[in-house]
């Protein structure tokens, strides 16, 4: 079984070894349950936004179809200000192509929310209004939610987790470490795997 991972810096695992970023694990520990899971077939990189995403896809041609796809972006456009309007529609677009990598079968792409930086040693020792950018951070999971309960794709919510764990960082201060990884496979787990075992519905 295939699985394609797309996003950006939380997908990428940012200041982790490759084994230790969430995709990686997931497919693991999806083996681990019996399910025949690939490597996932990451197009992730540090900073991309929605539409740097797409021009990625775009160059690296993934060939569908996938058995597993996952979206994780959006965390670049509020860090540049972006408007919420222009993510709306670029991340609406990105879903389609995800839905679409995935054979059309939304029951086999999820979606993760914006993980909150706002709380991050990265955040607090810059001169941002960090209830300003947490506000921000709000509107875009808003955003995210209401675009995958439109799609009736499946959204999962690994955002209060990132706020509980916001000192479990990399060595950038920045980005989570292997152990809040983890935490969001531990969330998702058994709901892809129960996605994935009804492979022949």
């Amino acid at each position: 079984m295939r699985y394609l991972a797309l996003g950006d810096s939380y997908t990428i695992g940012e200041g982790l070894s490759a084994g230790d970023r969430w995709p990686a694990l997931l497919a693991r520990r999806l083996r681990g349950r019996g399910v025949p899971l690939q490597e996932p077939e990451i197009i992730a990189t540090t900073g991309w936004t929605t539409d740097e995403l797409a021009a990625a896809i775009d160059a690296a041609d993934p060939q569908p179809p996938f058995d597993l796809v996952s979206l994780l972006i959006g965390v670049n456009n509020q860090y540049r200000g972006r408007s919420v309007t222009e993510f709306e529609s670029e991340f609406r677009a990105l879903l389609a192509r995800a839905v679409a990598f995935a054979d059309g079968r939304r029951d086999r792409t999820v979606v993760l929310t914006i993980p909150d930086w706002s709380a991050t040693p990265f955040a607090r020792d810059s001169d941002r209004d960090l209830e300003q950018m947490r506000a921000e951070m709000a509107t875009y999971n808003a955003v995210v939610l209401a675009v995958c309960e439109d799609t009736d794709v499946r959204c999962f919510d690994i955002t209060p987790s990132t706020r509980e764990h916001a000192d479990a960082v990399v060595d950038d201060g920045l980005h989570p470490d292997a152990s809040v990884h983890a935490a969001w496979v531990d969330l998702i787990e058994a709901d892809v795997a129960a996605l994935l075992e009804r492979a022949g519905d």
